[in-house]
């Protein structure tokens, strides 16, 4: 059974998880930061239910750092509020982080912990709504920012094909292609074929399925 932190100063959320997890399991408070990191050294596969508007983490990459050094614990936010950048970030930066709001159902937090048992992530079904709908403004706006022609080049660069095998195919100079893929990555803010790859995916510009072929 994977231990559990509780990392929250709220009795109220606190008492809440207890009352629906396992009397045999093994679980410890976390009122701030420091005592959190204290917890994780002893027990560094835990579930951390996590309060992160409560907690002095300074954004999306601290968290990402803390989880990295512990690589093998899982995370639940637990918040009453997440701005849709930060869902965006942070469930696109890694898969040991769920979200659950504080508004969620008992038997979305028994889903929560399920899923933590079996060493994944949970996303309440609010979460997914934001992200669903983030990602179709995503793909309005790639549909807005875009040319039609900037729109195959990125799906081409988003399925691995050179700026040579593009220019080829499109029966163009390399020295076109270059231009078109300074313009795409200017419009859409990024800065590496990964980038760009994970914006066509969010996007639906390209599919999973056409991505892991």
């Amino acid at each position: 059974m994977r231990p559990i932190i509780l990392a929250d100063p709220q009795d109220l959320t606190r008492l809440g998880f207890r009352s629906i997890l396992p009397q045999d399991a093994t679980i410890e408070d976390a009122f701030d930061k420091k005592a959190l990191l204290h917890a994780l050294n002893e027990a560094a596969n835990a579930w951390i239910v996590l309060d992160y508007t409560r907690f002095d983490f300074t954004g999306v990459d601290d968290l990402l750092v803390v989880q990295a050094r512990y690589s093998k614990s899982i995370w639940l936010l637990v918040c009453d509020e997440l701005s849709d950048g930060f869902v965006r970030q942070l469930l696109f930066s890694s898969t040991h982080f769920g979200i659950l709001y504080k508004d969620a159902s008992i038997q979305e937090t028994k889903m929560a912990y399920r899923a933590a048992e079996k060493g994944e992530r949970y996303i309440c079904t609010r979460a997914a709504s934001q992200l669903k709908m983030q990602s179709t403004q995503a793909a309005d706006a790639a549909a807005f920012r875009l040319t039609h022609t900037e729109r195959e080049i990125l799906m081409r660069i988003a399925l691995g094909k050179s700026t040579k095998e593009i220019a080829s195919e499109r029966f163009s100079s390399i020295h076109t292609i270059t231009t078109h893929r300074k313009n795409i990555f200017r419009k859409i803010g990024v800065n590496s074929v990964h980038e760009a790859t994970r914006y066509a995916l969010r996007a639906g510009l390209i599919d999973q399925a056409d991505y892991y072929i």
